[in-house]
């Protein structure tokens, strides 16, 4: 079987490649997949793949239904979405829509699946059961599209025993597999916190309210949540990526803005962190003669990929590729949407390996020189649909 799923792979590798060259080149944001969702669905009515559109937006579930297709129901899920990035590779394929790439791989994930797809619908009276396709939107923004999409109903009727999903790596070669059982990755919520004081000539600082200051002690004191009120063996982030305020260097502005994430690996905990946040600045901007808005905008819960569906995965991985090929990751502060549907229904995220020997495309991922060695498709649509039939 192995060797049929491979072989099948290979032969409709230039179809999958010059179906990852065009999303690439036509990316588009979070919840505006429009042409890709288009592009997408077209492909999968060309292959004879029954499919519904406009879930979430521009969500696609696709159903590939086997033998006795009420037997059992297995899912797979790819996203859509690019970022506002301008894309520094000088390919053939490069974006077209000035501002916007595929620097996380979502291209890549959506050109696996329908490689999957086309292999499964070839293969449809060698299973039982049925396999839902899963083409979503917005997994860089939230609320998340897999959110959703969940809240459409796409885990019903039928409801998926197991759901997966995989991932570009660049840390790991091309022809390999990564995979990690149980805690996996962290929660990521957005944090938005305005300090309002009083403006004033920088050479008067006492009749003024200075933000600016404050904002350098709020920073400081929320780290002590991280040290000092969590549990140290629950791992814990919280960073700023953005402070604005001020015009000049001789004038105190009315108010700073601060943005930033939290994120965690238990969930109890990260509600408490929230209060926390919201506490340590109030009382930090009041004790200086400010005010403060806080926003928590809540985001994706901690990925936990089920650990019996991962162990028959990384099974079933290490006889389709040789066990030399699949690895055993690390834990991860970074974050995905798929936690929704981990949450909902065994789940196993994995990574794709996809850089050439450790020495060509080991860009890391959000950045505008990415890419792949393509290769890695093969290995990927091939690993889904051996995961599948598993």
């Amino acid at each position: 079987m192995n060797e049929l799923i491979k072989a099948k792979a290979e032969a409709i590798f230039p179809q999958i490649q010059a179906i990852r060259h065009h999303i690439h080149a036509h990316p588009e944001l979070s919840f505006h997949e429009y042409h890709t969702s288009a592009f997408i669905a077209e492909k999968l009515a060309a292959a004879g793949i029954k499919h519904k559109t406009g879930i979430a937006g521009t969500g696609i579930v696709a159903t590939i239904e086997g033998k006795n297709p009420g037997d059992k129901c297995i899912a797979l899920r790819a996203e859509m979405d690019a970022l506002p990035i301008y894309e520094a590779n000088e390919t053939l394929y490069r974006s077209q829509n000035e501002g916007l790439m595929h620097a996380c791989g979502h291209d890549v994930h959506s050109a696996c699946l329908v490689g999957a797809a086309y292999i499964l619908q070839e293969m449809r009276d060698q299973f039982t059961g049925t396999i839902k396709l899963i083409f979503q939107p917005g997994e860089e923004k939230n609320p998340g599209g897999a959110s959703l999409m969940i809240a459409e109903g796409i885990l019903e009727n039928p409801k998926p025993e197991a759901i997966y999903a995989l991932h570009v790596y660049p840390h790991l070669p091309c022809g390999s597999v990564g995979f990690r059982g149980g805690q996996y990755m962290a929660s990521t919520d957005e944090l938005y916190i305005t300090i309002i004081g009083k403006g004033g000539h920088a050479a008067l600082p006492h009749l003024t309210i200075d933000p600016i200051a404050i904002s350098a002690q709020v920073i400081t004191n929320l780290q002590q949540i991280i040290s000092r009120k969590g549990n140290p063996l629950i791992p814990s982030v919280l960073s700023f990526g953005k402070i604005a305020g001020g015009f000049t260097t001789n004038v105190i502005p009315d108010k700073v803005e601060l943005e930033g994430t939290f994120r965690t690996m238990d969930e109890e905990w990260r509600y408490k962190a929230h209060e926390l946040v919201k506490r340590v600045v109030e009382e930090t901007c009041k004790a200086n003669g400010a005010s403060s808005k806080v926003e928590v905008s809540v985001g994706y819960p901690s990925l936990y990929n089920d650990v019996t569906l991962t162990e028959k995965a990384q099974k079933a991985a290490s006889e389709f590729l040789g066990e030399e090929n699949v690895v055993v990751l690390n834990q991860r502060m970074t974050a995905d949407d798929f936690s929704f549907y981990s949450h909902q229904v065994p789940g196993c995220y994995f990574r794709l390996g996809t850089n050439t020997n450790n020495d060509k495309f080991t860009t890391p991922v959000h950045n505008a020189h990415f890419d792949i060695d393509e290769n890695a498709m093969k290995t990927g649509m091939g690993v889904l649909v051996s995961l599948a039939l598993s």
